[in-house]
């Protein structure tokens, strides 16, 4: 009987292989806990289409992360912080302060989780900070820290 792996099986193969296996096997183990189908022309054909159809909506995202990575670089994101005595910041820019500014001048909503800083930023000045976009695009996005 031939099969359409729909998972990963460890000893047979990886997803979207087709495969030739007993007949015991293939009905009671693979396509009765839903690692298989049986490989008819449709469920073929349908598996084909869905992968072309994952690809094509990758490819967009992509495209669409790359264009937010370049708009994401032109910008220069300013951040008040209140000033102790000596000149320093009270407290650090937080990776909090840096998505609601983002997200309350320009518009553009990113997760904080998605926000790299190298070190803490406790001065004011220009400082450079990495966005993990997805699909191993990042952006370094432009922090200009200023004293109140």
């Amino acid at each position: 009987m031939k099969v359409l792996l729909i998972k990963d099986v460890k000893s047979l193969g990886k997803a979207g292989e087709i495969k030739e296996v007993k007949d015991g096997y293939g009905k009671n183990f693979l396509i009765g806990k839903g690692f298989a189908k049986n490989a008819t022309d449709e469920v073929i054909a349908q598996w084909e289409e869905e992968k072309r159809l994952s690809a094509e909506a990758e490819a967009k995202e992509i495209a669409d992360l790359t264009t937010l990575k370049e708009k994401l670089e032109s910008l220069e994101v300013n951040i008040p912080k209140k000033l102790g005595d000596t000149g320093h910041l009270f407290g650090a820019v937080t990776k909090d302060d840096i998505a609601k500014a983002l997200e309350n001048d320009h518009g553009i909503s990113i997760d904080k989780k998605h926000i790299e800083a190298k070190k803490a930023i406790k001065m004011t000045g220009v400082h450079d900070v990495d966005l993990k976009l997805g699909h191993g695009i990042h952006a370094l996005l432009k922090i200009n820290v200023i004293g109140e």
